[in-house]
């Protein structure tokens, strides 16, 4: 048991989504024009695809979203509810009541934002052997404004946290509430965590990344992320270590604070990148027959960071919780947890 954390001591924001997970043939990708591996915003031309999974598949319905998943296995994994407070916008409907009561059970605070006449977001998890292709369909998750971080509860959660942690995936709803809680965390000289969470991030919203990366102290991503960001950049995109060396070095608001990529790579390293260091963290390689699905695995990297960081722990013991959590998810069905955790510093 670790000791008693301040409640609300960290903050998320995202999309908050239902997961509707089933495996399927590799047919199923090409009739949607999706590959393995793929994490892309529904078109039009996706939309039959959730109906689908859920009449012709085995359809699991699985609590969601990047920065939810997150902060969920953060939660599990310290042992005490309410350490975690989530901001996100859902629909009035029996799915935002699913993701609410998962959110809930884990020990996360959520504090939805509820648009009656939207539905829920939801997100097709297709997977197809050791590989999972996320397509999110944002619907009520797209409609978040910056005035539910402005009514005076939730302002005193945000002003309260001492961490904060949104998704790049994020950036694609309401970059003016980002910059909100960028600008308290930097104005109280707190950590501001991003994610890089796609390559379509760098590839479609690179504007209002660059506008977000000033702030941020952490920043992660894996090798797909960096490489699209580093094209997107005109940097040479070969080498992860140098990609990572660039972003740490990039205009950076409170140069006190250097900024530290963390990048992962499967099931190779973790590369941890500061200023004036590259570090490695392995990664235990599970067997082919532990592997339930990889939906999930990044999410949980950044949970069981969080779970250490935000107790002060050193950046190697917050790396190789990421690293326990991952394993562990990989293990279970989408971003699900099973047991007690066991991470051990």
């Amino acid at each position: 048991m670790t000791s008693t954390l301040q409640e609300g001591i960290l903050v998320g924001c995202g999309n908050p989504l239902l997961d509707i997970s089933a495996v399927v043939p590799l047919n199923f990708l090409q009739k949607y024009s999706m590959n393995e591996d793929d994490a892309i915003l529904a078109e039009d031309r996706h939309m039959p695809i959730y109906g689908e999974l859920v009449e012709d598949y085995q359809a699991e319905f699985l609590a969601g979203g990047s920065v939810q998943n997150s902060l969920r296995i953060a939660q599990w994994i310290l042992r005490q509810p309410r350490v975690a407070v989530f901001f996100g916008c859902v629909g009035e409907d029996r799915y935002a009541g699913i993701l609410k009561e998962k959110a809930q059970a884990a020990g996360l605070d959520v504090h939805y934002q509820v648009k009656k006449d939207v539905p829920t977001g939801t997100c097709a998890v297709l997977i197809t052997g050791t590989h999972r292709s996320l397509c999110a369909n944002l619907a009520a998750a797209n409609n978040f404004t910056i005035d539910h971080l402005e009514e005076p509860s939730n302002k005193a959660l945000v002003d309260n946290a001492q961490y904060y942690y949104i998704s790049g995936f994020f950036l694609t709803v309401n970059p003016p509430s980002i910059m909100q809680v960028a600008a308290t965390a930097h104005a109280k000289q707190r950590p501001f965590l991003m994610n890089l969470s796609a390559p379509f991030i760098s590839q479609f919203y690179m504007a209002p990344l660059l506008a977000a990366l000033p702030y941020v102290d952490i920043i992660f991503g894996n090798e797909a992320e960096a490489q699209a960001f580093a094209e997107a950049q005109q940097w040479p995109s070969g080498d992860l270590r140098e990609i990572g060396k660039r972003l740490v070095a990039m205009e950076k608001k409170n140069p006190a604070r250097p900024r530290i990529a963390i990048l992962t790579q499967g099931c190779d390293p973790v590369l941890l990148i500061q200023q004036d260091s590259v570090q490695e963290f392995p990664v235990t390689k599970l067997a082919v027959h532990e592997i339930v699905d990889t939906n999930g695995a990044g999410d949980a990297f950044v949970g069981g960071f969080l779970s250490q960081f935000v107790q002060g722990k050193s950046l190697d013991v917050c790396i190789r919780c990421g690293n326990y959590a991952a394993g562990h998810i990989i293990k279970n069905p989408g971003c699900t947890y099973s047991g007690e955790p066991e991470f051990v510093e």
